[in-house]
């Protein structure tokens, strides 16, 4: 199937995205390592990479972000590696790792991102105490030249593997209100993607 034929698709109720049209299962499903061992696999290896990749210009280029916190949890932490790194960096921070990959956000639906933080917000103290949710996502149109084209490629991945997809600065401000969140900041931008800190 190639994805003009997935367009021209009449589905009843959600629509999947084409990977999960061909493959039965959504990326990270618990069904996907039954259908597809081997693809499973590899999108796990794949976010393996991001994350050694994401972890080091992050602890260098915004050490601010972590001034004042006592615990953190990693709510996609996969193998642990965002999280140990954090901890060498910062051994007086005590991290917890979920290994729930389904939480990235732009694999997801802008309700469901809605969804996601809310529950966020709850797990952390007021603003006031130092609370914050630290999202580090892509913020379509903050860069230029090829990590502008990153960006929208991307947006097309996501479009073609999960019901998500990228966001711009608009985007992620009406999620961020709509999460219930007081206000966001954006810390820094790395590459293609922007590290930003969300406020109760």
């Amino acid at each position: 199937m190639g994805l003009a034929d997935w367009f021209r698709k009449d589905f009843d109720g959600a629509v999947p995205s084409p990977f999960e049209d061909v493959h039965g299962a959504a990326i990270f499903e618990e069904s996907m390592v039954l259908l597809d061992p081997e693809m499973d696999q590899l999108l796990h290896d794949a976010l393996a990479a991001h994350d050694h990749m994401g972890i080091g210009p992050v602890l260098r280029q915004c050490r601010e972000l972590f001034d004042g916190l006592e615990s953190l949890t990693d709510c996609g932490g996969g193998d642990g590696t965002t999280a140990r790194s954090i901890v060498e960096a910062y051994p007086h921070i005590t991290c917890t790792v979920l290994d729930l990959p389904k939480l990235v956000l732009h694999f997801w639906s802008d309700e469901d991102c809605v969804k996601i933080l809310a529950q966020c917000k709850k797990a952390v103290p007021p603003r006031d105490a130092g609370g914050k949710v630290i999202v580090i996502d892509i913020v379509l149109g903050s860069v230029s030249g090829p990590m502008l084209e990153t960006q929208h490629l991307m947006d097309m991945v996501m479009l073609v593997v999960t019901r998500g997809r990228q966001r711009d600065e608009k985007d992620w401000s009406e999620i961020f209100v709509k999460a219930g969140f007081s206000g966001y900041k954006i810390v820094k931008k790395l590459g293609a993607r922007a590290v930003i800190e969300v406020y109760p």
